[in-house]
């Protein structure tokens, strides 16, 4: 916890199943996507899974800076991670390493799935990408 916030912003990161992802379009104003993000706090990085040209894909490979904002459960308080986005994949079949990353991150977020061949090849043919966000900065507060 932080004598400022008054809560402890990385564990909030940790907990978040749901957020905000902000990244900048070709125009300089920011693009906004729900995600279901998964932060590993001894890592320091924020895993987010996404499809290869939607727009906030496009605008990490343009400009791999990006903000995610998240919520307690009760609304109250609010964590926002800053940093700058990795992308690997998609991948092109189901046993290449771009897939096995994303097998990581649901395993990771989610626990095991009940046909790992299915996610697979679903990684596939959704053309899935895995964004590693390296937290630079998180900032937040409880409200009341």
């Amino acid at each position: 916890m932080t004598a400022a916030t008054g809560v402890d912003l990385h564990a909030l990161l940790a907990e978040a199943r749901l957020g905000v992802l902000a990244t900048i379009k070709s125009d300089g104003r920011p693009q906004l996507s729900p995600i279901t993000p998964f932060y590993d706090r001894e890592a320091g990085i924020i895993y987010v899974s996404m499809t290869e040209g939607r727009a906030k894909t496009a605008n990490l490979r343009r400009d791999p800076r990006a903000s995610i904002e998240v919520t307690s459960a009760d609304g109250w308080a609010w964590a926002t991670a800053e940093g700058v986005a990795t992308l690997t994949g998609p991948g092109t079949t189901p046993d290449s390493p771009e897939v096995d990353a994303l097998v990581g991150y649901y395993r990771n977020a989610a626990g095991e799935h009940p046909d790992w061949d299915e996610y697979r090849a679903v990684m596939v043919a959704d053309r899935r990408v895995l964004m590693a966000m390296t937290v630079d900065r998180v900032y937040g507060a409880r409200i009341r």
